[in-house]
């Protein structure tokens, strides 16, 4: 069914250039749906086009953008929106985390992280939303994490910034529910991608909580099974997200107790 709902579908995706960004991308266009791929790296998106044009008939757009840098995700947005017209499924994807104690994080890498993980997002959001209310029709998907449900150790940032965006997503999808606009929140485990190149420079969760980790085309075909459907959350795994629940409602205990689970990075 997703085929049928995605071919000639707009669809932009943010942080493209690898990881899920880049598997949504190819699922995306093997159901027919127009992309228009946005990241820091240029030469990535440029190998990735030439990829997916070569297996299917699709149109493809890359474009540069750094997500942080506001007057860019309006330019870039505004060049978009005169070409094609209009936007169907939005997925902010773009994101980075910095595993570090709070007290050790640097102002600098603070400001960084919100400004990806959540001006960012909120941005190129902004840009699509006006055009989607026009038409009644839309999906902005979030890729936040169970981070923004679970906070540990040496993650106060990046959890901060992931709480921060499901509370946007919450207030948005009320917003627009009566303009026929969907907003999904996708809330993954750690997933096996360069992420952690930035975020674990020591390697140390990598290696303890390799055996848990969710493979990035899974996660991708979750995401394009859902899209253009009213779908509140996407959260992977299921376990994970039993024990988020379980943090809600006792979460003295569940922090006791899972002391250990949440020391290994």
């Amino acid at each position: 069914m997703s085929f049928e709902r995605l071919q000639g579908k707009n669809i932009i995706i943010t942080g493209a250039s690898g990881g899920i960004g880049a598997e949504i991308a190819r699922e995306c266009a093997q159901k027919g749906a127009n992309l228009v791929l946005l990241a820091r790296s240029i030469d990535k998106l440029e190998d990735l086009r030439t990829e997916l044009l070569s297996k299917t008939s699709i149109t493809v757009d890359v474009y540069k953008l750094d997500v942080s840098d506001t007057n860019a995700v309006k330019a870039v947005f505004t060049d978009i929106l005169a070409k094609l017209g209009h936007i169907d499924i939005l997925v902010n994807n773009a994101g980075f985390g910095v595993f570090r104690e709070a007290h050790e994080t640097t102002i600098d890498e603070i400001k960084s992280m919100f400004n990806v993980n959540v001006i960012g997002l909120m941005a190129c959001t902004s840009m699509v939303v006006p055009g989607m209310r026009e038409r009644r029709t839309g999906h902005i998907i979030n890729i936040a994490s169970q981070a923004g449900k679970i906070a540990t150790p040496k993650s106060s940032v990046y959890s901060a910034t992931k709480h921060a965006v499901l509370g946007y997503s919450n207030s948005l999808r009320m917003e627009l529910n009566d303009w026929n606009i969907h907003v999904t929140s996708v809330n993954p485990g750690p997933i096996a991608t360069n992420f952690f190149n930035i975020a674990d420079e020591q390697g140390t969760y990598v290696k303890n909580i390799q055996r848990f980790m969710l493979q990035p085309e899974y996660v991708a075909s979750r995401v394009v099974d859902r899209m253009l459907t009213r779908t509140r959350e996407i959260n992977l795994p299921r376990w994970m997200n039993a024990g988020s629940v379980a943090y809600n409602l006792f979460p003295r205990l569940f922090e006791r107790l899972g002391k250990g689970a949440f020391n290994k990075k």
